[in-house]
């Protein structure tokens, strides 16, 4: 038994030792995780479904999702492609992004060469800003903006619109409107582009447009 003993404490020693070099270094504990995404996903397509019916097909690049953000918040970096379908389950209006934010699941904001083509009137529209609200149906921005029409080709500074772009309105206009024959033409302003083939222009009234929708 005494012949035991020493070798029993060289082992103790050695396993004691071992415990304490051998382990590895642990990091402190993650703080502020809001600042952080629950979820980064890469090659993204997936359909966006409303009350059990798909109303939207989404492409990215890149999906970050924070949960913990007020509001929540999802990210797409590195842009967005999306379609939107009707009742009969076909596209009448895709848009495009290099860069998208969607907060509390409605509310878009598109950034960077932003274009919008509606497919049943073959109305587009591009800026470099907008924003998409799903639940209220409007679109709006406050930036630089081009929309064009099958009777109109308008620039402005300050749009809104439902998200079917059949209501807009438009301030600091400028560009063309076709005029009926027995109306006068009115001259554009100096800088604005000509009407083609000579068709009488005018420009709507910066005082005739609606109050900017509601940011949420």
């Amino acid at each position: 038994m005494r012949n035991l003993l020493p070798i029993f404490l060289v082992f103790l020693l050695a396993l004691t030792g071992a415990c304490g070099t051998d382990a590895p270094p642990t990091g402190s504990a993650i703080r502020g995780r809001d600042s952080l995404p629950v979820m980064t996903t890469y090659g993204v397509s997936k359909l966006i479904s409303d009350s059990g019916v798909v109303k939207y097909k989404l492409v990215a690049e890149e999906w970050r999702y924070y949960d913990r953000t007020r509001p929540t918040r999802q990210e797409f970096p590195k842009g967005i492609f999306m379609e939107r379908y009707d009742k009969n389950f076909k596209v009448d209006m895709y848009l495009t992004a290099d860069t998208a934010y969607c907060y509390d699941n409605y509310l878009w904001e598109l950034r960077g060469r932003v274009f919008v083509r509606e497919r049943v009137k073959g109305i587009t529209y591009s800026s470099e800003q907008l924003y998409w609200d799903t639940r209220n149906h409007r679109m709006y921005s406050r930036t630089y903006m081009h929309i064009v029409t099958p009777d109109r080709d308008l620039q402005g500074d300050w749009f809104d619109a439902n998200d079917q772009l059949s209501d807009y309105h438009v301030k600091q206009t400028r560009g063309y409107i076709p005029l009926p024959e027995d109306k006068s033409t009115t001259t554009m302003p100096a800088g604005a582009p000509n009407a083609p083939n000579g068709t009488p222009t005018t420009v709507e009234p910066a005082d005739s447009t609606i109050q900017p929708a509601a940011k949420n």
